[in-house]
C-alpha cells in the first residue's frame, strides 16, 4: 500500500488518526473537491463549477491534495491541460463522504426540505452507515473507548 506523502505536515495531534486526517483533509474545499472527483469531475473548471470555489484556492487546495497522496495530477489526453483523479487514499475517503452526507441528512435539513440523495447502482438509497464491533454488534460512544499504544 502506498502511503500518502506527509512531508512537512504539523501533525495537531501526533497520536490521533481522526486528527491527523483533519490534517490532511479537513477543511471545506478540500472534502468538497474530493466529493467532487468521487462524482467524476476531472478538470479545473469542473471543481470550480461544481464548488463555486475561488481559482486561487482552488489552485491552492488541489496542490495540498496532489502533495499529500489524495488527488493524483495528470496531463489531459490533449496534453494542454490536466487532470485530477483520486488515489486509492482518495477513494478511501468515501466512507468519511457518506458518513458526513448521512449526518448532514439527519441535522441540517428541515423534514420536508429537498435534498440530494446517493443512491446505489439500483437507484435505491444507500442504507446508514453504522460502526460495527468485532462480533458484529452496533457501537457508539458509550461502548468503544481510545487505546492509547506506546
Amino acid at each position: 500500500m502506498t502511503q500518502p506523502t506527509t512531508a512537512g505536515t504539523d501533525w495537531t495531534d501526533p497520536t490521533c488518526p481522526v486528527a491527523r486526517t483533519l490534517d490532511m483533509v479537513g477543511d471545506r474545499w478540500s472534502l468538497l473537491i474530493v466529493r467532487d472527483a468521487m462524482d467524476g469531475a476531472r478538470a479545473f473548471g469542473d471543481f470550480q463549477q461544481a464548488t463555486g470555489i475561488a481559482r486561487n484556492i482552488l489552485t491552492d487546495r488541489l496542490r495540498r491534495l496532489v502533495q499529500r497522496g489524495i488527488i493524483e495530477r495528470k496531463p489531459a489526453p490533449s496534453g494542454r491541460r490536466h487532470i485530477y483523479t483520486l488515489t486509492p487514499a482518495g477513494r478511501d475517503l468515501f466512507t468519511v463522504v457518506v458518513a458526513l452526507r448521512q449526518w448532514g441528512e439527519r441535522h441540517t435539513f428541515m423534514p420536508t426540505e429537498e435534498r440530494s440523495v446517493l443512491v446505489d447502482e439500483y437507484g435505491l438509497p444507500i442504507p446508514e452507515l453504522q460502526p460495527k464491533s468485532s462480533t458484529g454488534r452496533p457501537v457508539n460512544p458509550e461502548t468503544t473507548s481510545v487505546q492509547r499504544n506506546r
